[in-house]
């Protein structure tokens, strides 16, 4: 099991975001393409469908963009599901959740950390996997940041990053991909269904980004 301590990196993230706001004023860097659009619509057989987040739950989030989508078979069983956030700037009030602070506080614990490495159009990148479980239930989590050119999995270097941009740029913007599979043929299935929406979501919301 991951201890609590673990998940201090969330912690350092948050505390950069917040150092970004006394840094300077960042520029709102809006994005040149719908998440929805760019998005894949199916992946793998398995047809999207976009799901609202609560206007409640919106204005906790911060985001300034977001896409929910999961994918299904057709008989009401999902398959997987892909969050996409993103934030324009980032300011006190207005800053990226780490899912190792949300899926704790949604009841999921975290079992297994590894990072992973996707192949993808963009070139190959290294995002979070998780395995995590809730009740009798299992999932597997990939997660990584997205933005001004880069992929990263540390919340130590986007922290890092994020000042460096904040500083000498004036950008903070920053987007959270998340794709979430439950386990219920084996992790490796999981992980390889996982990895397919990955590998599709990494050029995909890099068509929607502002120009690194």
């Amino acid at each position: 099991m991951l201890r609590l301590l673990d998940w201090g990196p969330a912690g350092l993230l948050m505390a950069g975001v917040l150092l970004v706001a006394g840094v300077s004023t960042q520029r709102v860097m809006p994005l040149r393409a719908s998440l929805a659009e760019v998005v894949p619509a199916s992946i793998d057989g398995l047809a999207g469908q976009d799901l609202a987040i609560a206007e409640a739950e919106q204005r906790v989030a911060g985001m300034s963009s977001y896409v929910f989508r999961l994918y299904g078979d057709g008989a009401g069983q999902t398959a997987m599901s892909l969050y996409v956030g993103y934030y324009e700037s980032q300011t006190q009030g207005r800053t990226i959740h780490s899912p190792r602070n949300c899926l704790p506080g949604a009841g999921w614990e975290a079992l297994r950390s590894t990072p992973a490495t996707i192949v993808t159009e963009a070139g190959p990148v290294t995002v979070n996997r998780y395995l995590i479980q809730r009740g009798n239930d299992r999932a597997l989590v990939l997660y990584w940041y997205q933005g001004r050119g880069r992929v990263a999995s540390s919340e130590y270097a986007v922290k890092l990053d994020l000042l460096r941009d904040a500083a000498l740029a004036g950008r903070s913007e920053e987007a959270l991909v998340r794709v979430m599979v439950p386990v219920r043929d084996g992790e490796d299935a999981s992980f390889a269904l996982a990895a397919k929406l990955a590998a599709a979501a990494v050029p995909a919301v890099f068509r929607a980004l502002p120009e690194a």
